[in-house]
């Protein structure tokens, strides 16, 4: 799960950040307006955590722009203007939701995946094929009712996977949901995680296969029976 987080207080930026990691967030921080755009132009965020204080341009402007442009990304509104008519305005120009500083790390991460579980969002509460399942908020893999012991990494591909399941997903794809904008893996990281989880699964009895697709990507599919 990939998330913006636009916020300029850097202190704040780097608890939040840290606290949404380990609720199972990949986290890109931007501490403006222009530094937002610029990310969401690169890459496209399953969710966006936005702060209205921002130096460059009131959050709200930021907002009505964003939507007017067809952005259709759910916007979860973090902010110290917590009053009605400021919540109001805040949902009229298009926020999905609207949160109250100070916010606990914990509920803007259940309000985000509360915004993705919504029809049309992109998270599932729990994501299965075969005898394979993940709960994509606890951050666990278990087959055939039995849990494995997954690493992030590994769990944050195979979700990617799921969530196209029968389907070739490029490698870039696989890249921008797993890694943020100030990662730089080595170029077999992918390869590794892949293996790892491969070998992972077959040692598991899990009923399916991760092809290969040379020069293009990645799918998961169930195994024939």
């Amino acid at each position: 799960m990939k998330l913006l987080l636009i916020e300029d207080v850097s202190a704040l930026a780097s608890l939040t950040r840290k606290a949404l990691e380990d609720e199972g967030f990949r986290v890109d921080v931007a501490g403006s307006a222009r530094e937002a755009e610029d990310a969401l132009a690169v890459e496209q965020p399953d969710v966006i955590v936005l702060d209205l204080g921002l130096p460059d341009e009131d959050g709200l402007v930021l907002l009505s722009r964003l939507r007017k442009l067809g952005r259709t990304t759910p916007i979860l509104v973090v902010t110290a203007r917590a009053g009605l008519n400021q919540r109001i305005d805040g949902l009229d120009r298009g926020a999905d939701d609207y949160l109250g500083k100070p916010a606990a790390p914990a509920e803007i991460a259940a309000r985000c995946r509360a915004l993705l579980r919504r029809p049309g969002g992109l998270l599932g509460g729990r994501l299965s094929l075969a005898n394979v399942e993940l709960d994509t908020a606890g951050r666990t893999v278990a087959v055939a009712d039995r849990y494995l012991p997954v690493a992030r990494r590994e769990v944050d591909v195979l979700e990617a996977l799921l969530r196209r399941a029968g389907t070739v997903v490029p490698r870039q794809v696989i890249e921008a949901a797993i890694y943020t904008m100030d990662e730089t893996p080595g170029p077999n990281a992918l390869e590794a995680s892949i293996s790892r989880l491969r070998k992972l699964l077959a040692e598991s009895d899990a009923a399916v296969v991760i092809h290969v697709v040379r020069g293009v990507g990645y799918m998961v599919a169930a195994k024939p029976r």
